[in-house]
């Protein structure tokens, strides 16, 4: 790269810092502090390119109790595939540190960040943290991944949810990140997800995984998935791996079936699993074997999402089925899921892997 092609790159300013092409940078954004005054830090990560480019933003722990994505970060800043980065990425880690000290899913106030976009600094807790992500992180990206996990006790198939409609490229962002199942979910009021949509900034969400629990699949399928769509967006180079993916399948419509009664659920059908409407999905018995009844498929397609406690009340959401104009290759793809992750990911891994 020549003198003047250097001369022409943007530095980029996030919170008063300043980053220079070609350089990284880690600084802290000062939030509320805690009613002891102990104060709040949300921790940023910056590597800027000496090439222009995309400038991604990835976060996780929006909701405090949401781990995986954490890794997935911190592996990704780790990773030498950055060398020679085309772009931007811009790292958050912890956006809601205050849930996440908490092992909480909630801010103190019981709100739900993600439904606090783009908020306003007048406002609640919520709505000024809300508030600052949008305005010092969120305006300066041009795309962003946004990782989530299931909640306490739920379980979540890796998957990428987005609304094909609200910005060009999202189907194809989608695509590119390589998860076995595709949501086309609507835009949620007050979520980061409908604040990017509003800006026109492509984003996609990423599930996978459970509430304040590590998996190592789902984190590896993860930071395989952001680097895919770094490719894709020309920000790195191709990835190491000669496999080739199936083709990701988008579902029509999820539906989930909940416990016909009270008691102890036993599942009989794993993650993943192809069923037909109808099929037993499990049994939920009284605790002293006087009756039980049995937990059918409302509709046919693959499980995405299940209910991992096994003691339910009347009504809980016990599976999340998502349906499929035909469902044989949505089946294929989730069967080869394991088998790329080990693939693609062996080839560039720099972690031992955290046992499940």
């Amino acid at each position: 790269m020549s003198r003047k092609e250097e001369k022409d790159m943007q530095e980029l300013v996030i919170h008063e810092m300043i980053v220079r092409p070609g350089k990284r940078a880690s600084f802290d954004i000062p939030l509320p502090s805690l009613y002891t005054h102990a104060p709040v830090p949300m921790t940023v990560h910056v590597i800027h390119g000496r090439r222009d480019g995309p400038r991604l933003l990835v976060c996780a722990a929006v909701h405090g109790d949401e781990i995986n994505g954490i890794e997935i970060i911190r592996r990704l800043i780790r990773s030498p595939m950055l060398k020679g980065l085309r772009g931007t990425l811009i790292a958050v880690p912890i956006v809601n540190v205050y849930g996440f000290v908490r092992q909480s899913r909630y801010l103190p106030d019981r709100r739900d960040l993600n439904r606090c976009f783009p908020g306003t600094d007048k406002g609640s807790l919520a709505a000024r943290l809300a508030h600052l992500f949008t305005h010092e992180l969120l305006t300066v990206c041009t795309h962003g991944i946004d990782l989530h996990t299931g909640a306490i006790h739920r379980d979540n198939l890796p998957q990428v949810r987005t609304a094909f409609e609200a910005a060009d490229c999202n189907e194809a962002l989608a695509r590119a990140f390589g998860a076995p199942v595709i949501l086309n979910a609507d835009l949620r009021d007050g979520s980061l997800r409908a604040e990017a949509a509003e800006r026109g900034i492509p984003f996609l969400v990423y599930e996978g995984g459970e509430a304040l629990r590590y998996s190592e699949t789902v984190i590896r399928a993860g930071v395989r998935g952001v680097f895919r769509v770094m490719r894709a967006l020309g920000m790195v180079r191709s990835l190491p791996g000669k496999s080739r993916s199936p083709e990701a399948v988008a579902a029509r419509s999820t539906q989930w079936v909940r416990s016909p009664q009270s008691g102890l659920l036993r599942a009989l059908v794993p993650l993943g699993a192809k069923v037909s409407s109808g099929e037993v999905l499990g049994v939920v018995e009284d605790p002293f074997g006087k009756s039980e009844e049995q937990v059918t498929a409302t509709c046919s397609g693959i499980v995405i999402g299940r209910n991992n406690l096994p003691l339910v009340t009347e009504g809980d959401a016990l599976f999340h089925i998502a349906r499929f104009g035909e469902a044989g290759p949505a089946a294929e793809a989730v069967e080869q899921f394991q088998v790329r992750i080990e693939e693609e990911m062996e080839e560039f891994a720099t972690e031992l892997p955290i046992a499940d």
